[in-house]
């Protein structure tokens, strides 16, 4: 290519960026990728991969935000509470009919408290479909849990574990993902600073209007802001309860209205004991 005079007489010349535009960087375009590999693949802002398999929580709510739509199969949930063994039939009862109703086994390892029978037939559970297996040191429970994860015994497998350091979560979950059905590990809140090696953590909670509120800490997608809010009123309450006990939280507020209302009222005009009255 031929100089220009100017610049063969010793001025220098423009550098490659300055004589010619840099190159556009391609754009990137969606991949077409074969039926097979784009079914097993999951993107960072969808919620789960078409694959997953579920089971429907019967809170339409929850069900929206979870990926799969659902509990997950072949692999762990953590459910976190303060207070174990209180919400735990209320948040999963809906999901347990509809594996009952399939004639599916209901296992649940270590509750700290004896299940209620009557209170499970207001949830609709049959307890011919549930096995109690009552196993008190952490060791039994983690043995037992383990080993019926492997044997894929449950329709649902239900097992409390507030002591269960990270490395056991993390076999536990690389035995689940042989189960076909969903495994549910009840913990303490205080777990929710730990790291788990379970795909779902949520951290529930009771509302005041029969209702349960849940965090979604964990799931396979975008992160979950604030709590999901889903009606849950106990079995054998249903068809008891009045309109006005149905919002225990108004009627705590027109008590409050009303003990405030009566604390700021009109002074009394009596003198309080001792004092004079002032002179006029």
């Amino acid at each position: 290519m031929a100089i220009p005079l100017s610049w063969a007489d010793g001025d220098e010349a423009p550098s490659a960026r300055e004589s010619s535009p840099p190159p556009e960087r391609p754009r990137r375009s969606h991949v077409v990728l074969p039926h097979a590999v784009e079914s097993v693949v999951w993107r960072g802002d969808a919620l789960g991969t078409p694959v997953t398999s579920t089971v429907r929580t019967g809170f339409e709510r929850l069900d929206a935000e979870l990926p799969g739509g659902g509990w997950p199969c072949q692999s762990l949930t953590e459910v976190l509470q303060v207070q174990p063994s209180v919400l735990e039939w209320r948040l999963l009862a809906p999901a347990m009919r509809t594996l009952v109703a399939q004639g599916r086994q209901i296992v649940v390892i270590g509750p700290p408290k004896a299940p209620h029978l009557p209170g499970l037939r207001h949830l609709g559970l049959d307890e011919r479909h549930l096995v109690w297996i009552a196993a008190d040191k952490p060791v039994e429970r983690l043995w037992a849990t383990e080993q019926l994860i492997k044997a894929n015994a449950a329709g649902m497998l239900v097992s409390w574990l507030p002591q269960a350091r990270q490395e056991q979560i993390r076999r536990l979950q690389v035995c689940a993902q042989d189960c076909d059905g969903p495994v549910i590990l009840c913990r303490p809140a205080a777990a929710e600073h730990e790291s788990s090696a379970a795909p779902l953590r949520l951290h529930a909670r009771f509302g005041v209007d029969w209702e349960l509120r849940i965090h979604l800490l964990k799931r396979k997608g975008p992160p979950h802001e604030g709590e999901l809010t889903i009606p849950s009123v106990p079995g054998g309450l249903e068809a008891i309860l009045t309109p006005r006990l149905r919002h225990p939280s108004r009627l705590i507020a027109a008590r409050q209205s009303r003990e405030l209302s009566h604390a700021v009222g009109s002074p009394s005009s009596r003198q309080p004991a001792g004092r004079p009255a002032a002179a006029h």
